[in-house]
C-alpha cells in the first residue's frame, strides 16, 4: 500500500489518480469538519469545495512534519472559518437538518439523540457555535482558538461558557424526562384498566 507522501508527490506531478485517491480517503472527514463548522449544508458543499481547491494548491507545500490527515484537518478548518468571515449571511441560517447530511445509525435512539444535538447546535450564535465546535469537538486550545479567529483567549472562554450553557436549556428537555413511579401501595381503583 502506497504512503500518503508518495500519493502526494504523484498529486504535485499532475498525477489524476492519485489526487483522486487523496479526495476518496480524506473527503468523508473534511465534509464533516466543514458540515460542522458551517451549520448551514449548502454553505459546507460549497465551503468543502473550496477546500479541496486549496487543498490541491497547497500540497507542495506539506513538508511530511504531521500526518497528511492532521495537515488537511487543519486546512479544512482554516478555509472553512475563512470562508464564514466573508459570508454575512451566518445568522440567516437555517436550523433544519439535511437529510444528506445526517449519518445513518443502526439505533434510532441515538440517531434521533445525535440529529437533536446538532439542531441545537445550530441554533447557537455563530462565534459560540464556532469556539463549542473547535473546543469540545476538534480538541483545540483556548489560545489556538484565539489566534485562529483574531480574539483573545478569555474571549473564547466566554463564548464556550454561552455555548454550553444555551447547549444546556435547549437539551434540557432531552435529560429532565420524568418517568412516573408506580408505587405498590397506590389504590389501584383509579389506575386506568
Amino acid at each position: 500500500m502506497e504512503t500518503d507522501a508518495a500519493i502526494v508527490r504523484r498529486a504535485i506531478e499532475g498525477d489524476e489518480r492519485a489526487m483522486r485517491l487523496l479526495w476518496n480517503q480524506h473527503a468523508p472527514h473534511v465534509d464533516a469538519v466543514v458540515r460542522r463548522l458551517a451549520g448551514d449544508p449548502d454553505l459546507a458543499q460549497d465551503i468543502a469545495q473550496e477546500v479541496w481547491i486549496q487543498i490541491f494548491r497547497a500540497l507542495p507545500s506539506w513538508r511530511g512534519d504531521a500526518k497528511f490527515s492532521t495537515w488537511i484537518h487543519r486546512v479544512a478548518i482554516n478555509r472553512t472559518l475563512n470562508a464564514m468571515r466573508r459570508v454575512k449571511r451566518l445568522s440567516t441560517m437555517e436550523t433544519g437538518i439535511d437529510e444528506d447530511s445526517a449519518v445513518v445509525e443502526q439505533d434510532a435512539e441515538h440517531s434521533l439523540l445525535a440529529q437533536t444535538i446538532a439542531e441545537a447546535t445550530r441554533k447557537l450564535s455563530p462565534g459560540a457555535r464556532t469556539v463549542f465546535l473547535l473546543h469540545d469537538v476538534e480538541g483545540y486550545t483556548h489560545e489556538e482558538i484565539a489566534t485562529e479567529l483574531g480574539i483573545t483567549p478569555g474571549g473564547s472562554k466566554s463564548q464556550l461558557f454561552k455555548a454550553r450553557a444555551k447547549l444546556r436549556r435547549l437539551l434540557a428537555p432531552l435529560v429532565d424526562v420524568v418517568v412516573p413511579v408506580v408505587s405498590p401501595d397506590l389504590d389501584r381503583s383509579y389506575a386506568a384498566p
